[in-house]
């Protein structure tokens, strides 16, 4: 049986999707019952090797852009892929760029429906064209795989999938990387080529407005300064997206703004110790298909606050403390108690390393490669 993996879209291994895949590729059994063959653009040839060195890599579309990978997707894929005889075809990104048809089966995962999220608000992530595109691009894959339940309403609701074409499979955390770390009384945090005064809260996600709700966070972050006076620190790690610059204009004109730093894109390898070392973790994002910013943090025993919203509540379940993301009242009320209530501080920490737990990587691809062969063979 052989299996092509689309790579394009995944970011070279540094966004979510990005890590999606690596770890997909990296717990691939040796010994499968299906030879994988990767293909995607030609400068990421090499991006893959070092977790993927026993598949073959087919580098395609020497122009980079999304126009470009859209074209070749709509006019190139079908005749690709007809020409390496696949039996299947996996796309790891489905929710950004899929073919219009295909020779083989094939099987998609959707990470979030974001660019069909919110009324009245400009929509984020794919181009005019695509929204209109996509729906029916999605519904032509014979499995479409969801990273939620909200992310399966989702696609039911607005994609117009058929329920029955739809397989939930959570995503997983390494917990041989995200895993609780002696708490020792440094000041000072050194996390290369960064360094970080402690104490700080902390928040992990793209610089992205207003999905990501940073700039209540920020004013969030105020009110807890004005009403506990504690030294506390706010770090937004994630890089750059859309609306940055009106994000990073509010932190200036903060009255904190000394107390509020943008790292920008956080080195992967380096994300368990910059979670490990937070007091606590604020996810106030207004739309979120999976939530694995909460989930890392939990694992690594550091309280998560999280928005009640989208796919957020599914996935820290009743192990963190919610807020309405439309009110930073709300918001700095959960920060101020998750920083004076030492009991309700440990039972955050406790309860979030208990539902890490119940996720693994290993059971995500287990169950997803399961879903592929299933499918190849019909």
């Amino acid at each position: 049986m052989k299996i092509g993996l689309d790579t394009f879209a995944c970011d070279g291994g540094k966004s979510g999707v990005g890590m999606y895949l690596t770890q997909f590729l990296k717990n691939i059994p040796p010994s499968g019952e299906a030879l994988f063959e990767l293909f995607g653009w030609e400068y990421e040839r090499y991006t893959y090797s070092d977790v993927a060195s026993q598949f073959e890599y087919i580098p395609q579309c020497s122009i980079h852009g999304k126009t470009a990978n859209s074209l070749w997707h709509i006019f190139k894929y079908s005749r690709f892929a007809s020409s390496r005889q696949y039996n299947a075809c996996f796309f790891p990104a489905a929710h950004k760029y899929l073919p219009y048809e295909s020779p083989c089966p094939s099987i998609g995962v959707v990470h979030d429906m974001a660019a069909y999220w919110g009324k009245g608000i400009k929509k984020l992530q794919l181009s005019t064209v695509l929204q209109m595109i996509l729906p029916n691009l999605l519904r032509r894959l014979d499995v479409v795989i969801a990273v939620s339940e909200w992310v399966k309403q989702e696609l039911v609701e607005k994609a117009y999938v058929k329920e029955k074409h739809v397989v939930v499979i959570p995503n997983g955390i390494d917990h041989s990387s995200f895993y609780p770390r002696q708490r020792n009384e440094e000041s000072v945090l050194l996390i290369q080529p960064f360094s970080f005064k402690r104490p700080y809260v902390l928040c992990v996600s793209r610089i992205d407005h207003p999905i990501k709700n940073h700039i209540r966070l920020i004013e969030a972050f105020g009110i807890f300064k004005e009403r506990t006076k504690y030294p506390h620190r706010l770090v937004l790690a994630g890089g750059d997206s859309n609306n940055t610059s009106v994000v990073k204009d509010a932190a200036a004109a903060s009255l904190w703004r000394n107390d509020i730093f943008l790292p920008g894109h956080f080195p992967p390898k380096s994300l368990p110790e910059l979670y490990a070392g937070a007091d606590f973790t604020v996810f106030p994002s207004m739309y979120e298909g999976f939530g694995m910013g909460a989930l890392e943090a939990m694992a690594c025993g550091v309280p998560a606050l999280c928005a009640r919203a989208a796919s957020l509540p599914e996935t820290a379940e009743h192990a963190a403390l919610y807020f309405d993301p439309l009110s930073t009242e709300d918001m700095a009320d959960r920060m101020v108690t998750v920083s004076t209530d030492r009991e309700i501080y440990n039972e955050c920490r406790r309860l979030g390393l208990e539902r890490a737990k119940t996720f693994s990587w290993e059971k995500c691809i287990e169950r997803t490669l399961q879903v592929i062969y299933e499918t190849a063979v019909k």
